[in-house]
């Protein structure tokens, strides 16, 4: 590793380093298995997300506001997923570890904007819930899909906006001490702590991120289902109350997938001082299990999805003998 480092200029002010030393986990046996299982788990996300945006396309039925913010989780997914995982693959399955500057900017910012857009996401599948539980006179006039495609719209600028900010400052830092990103991608926090010069801007955007892009969202969607819980107690039947809550269990399930991983992460670093290998496995698996388990999710869990696949099989079983009658 010495002799990456030795390639850096002596007294340069601004250092840009022609390339950054991916690190990844360290002194692990059989590690690589953990690799192996990231490639499947990459292939079952792709196959899982790209089978739930074709049953939403395809199928009228689904063309809602709801179902609209699902497809665009699994578009996220897919996108993030694709950002995140065949990176880590070549890295630390093909040992090539190494990644440009450019590349490395360009890995943080596709990375954490898949995740945050996850994040908000899960937030306006929270307000359908919401608006569905709280409000279900008037659903269709509270939430439509135009309303709904303007949110998804709005997250976007919003993440994009912030993380530019978050990326642009990173290149006004100068990298005289080493190379050595001790993550497995070129996450922001790592990259800007190894820096010679005054970081804290970096320190004050990253917080700002956190606030904006994760605990925000959190807040928000903790306080839409105390509003859900406190409508449902107001509902006379047992059997309607339960019929309520089970139209946020896949939701739900979403919600402590994303956030309780991230968050006791979080909470034990600002804690304790946690082992960087245990860092980067909870967090890796944090960021690469939920966009693989989402549309198992959608699928068993959902009704409305359970229906129209159940009737796509149905029509591919009467398709397929009528076809060989055809070629025969």
């Amino acid at each position: 590793m010495s002799s990456l480092n030795s390639t850096l200029p002596p007294n340069v002010s601004l250092v840009r380093p022609q390339f950054f030393y991916i690190n990844g986990l360290s002194n692990i046996p059989y590690v690589k298995y953990y690799y192996i299982f990231l490639c499947f788990v990459f292939t079952v996300t792709l196959l899982g997300n790209s089978f739930i945006m074709f049953i939403i396309y395809i199928e009228q039925s689904l063309h809602t506001p709801k179902y609209m913010a699902v497809f665009h989780l699994a578009a996220v997914d897919t996108c993030g997923s694709t950002a995140l995982i065949p990176k880590m693959i070549e890295a630390f399955l093909f040992d090539f570890p190494l990644i440009t500057y450019e590349a490395c900017l360009a890995n943080m910012f596709f990375v954490h904007l898949f995740q945050f857009l996850q994040s908000f996401t899960v937030v306006l599948l929270a307000y359908d819930r919401f608006v569905a539980i709280c409000f279900p006179l008037k659903y269709h006039l509270m939430l439509t899909t135009a309303g709904m495609g303007k949110m998804l719209g709005g997250i976007w600028i919003l993440a994009a906006g912030v993380l530019i900010v978050g990326v642009g400052f990173i290149t006004r830092l100068s990298f005289c001490k080493s190379i050595v990103i001790n993550s497995y991608f070129c996450d922001h926090g790592p990259v800007y702590r190894m820096s010679c010069n005054d970081n804290f801007p970096n320190y004050v955007i990253a917080q700002i991120s956190i606030t904006v892009l994760l605990a925000a969202p959190l807040t928000l969607i903790l306080l839409t289902y105390a509003c859900i819980i406190l409508a449902v107690l107001k509902i006379a039947s047992v059997e309607e109350r339960i019929k309520a809550m089970k139209t946020c269990t896949s939701h739900l399930i979403l919600v402590a997938m994303f956030y309780l991983p991230i968050s006791a992460i979080y909470i034990a670093a600002n804690i304790t001082t946690v082992d960087p290998n245990t860092r980067i496995i909870s967090t890796s698996l944090s960021s690469t299990i939920p966009p693989m388990m989402n549309p198992i999710i959608y699928t068993i869990k959902t009704e409305e999805v359970m229906k129209v696949v159940k009737k796509v099989h149905k029509r591919n079983k009467t398709i397929k003998p009528t076809l060989s009658r055809i070629t025969k």
